[in-house]
């Protein structure tokens, strides 16, 4: 496994931006695909993206689609999520995960990855 770090999160306005980091402990990390998940308050775990080895291929869940961008800065062990155009459904506990096994392209199932983060919160206002 790898141990994950996230950081970024914070307490914004609707329509500000903020950019999530999840770093690595190792530098395998970057040949793993990583998936982005979050808790909104009351509700279960969602899946909102995923980038594959290489970085070549990224997804997005419907709900953050064109207002998120996810990457990965290898050099850093590290992927982002930009995310802009914040809105109060968005406020939630986010987690990036790993997956050691390149067998799924871009795993979307929270089961699909053995390597998790400890969260960082993300709140919206209105």
């Amino acid at each position: 496994q790898v141990q994950l770090v996230e950081s970024g999160g914070g307490l914004v306005q609707t329509g500000d931006s903020l950019r999530l980091s999840c770093a690595a402990s190792r530098s395998a990390f970057n040949t793993y695909p990583i998936g982005w998940f979050r808790v909104p308050p009351g509700r279960e775990r969602e899946f909102i993206s995923a980038i594959s080895q290489g970085s070549r291929s990224t997804f997005y869940a419907d709900s953050v689609k064109g207002r998120f961008t996810i990457s990965r800065d290898s050099a850093k062990n590290t992927v982002f999520l930009q995310m802009d155009s914040l809105k109060p459904e968005d406020t939630a506990l986010y987690y990036c995960a790993a997956r050691r096994y390149t067998d799924i392209l871009l795993p979307m199932r929270a089961h699909e990855y053995d390597s998790w983060g400890q969260g960082t919160q993300v709140t919206v206002s209105s």
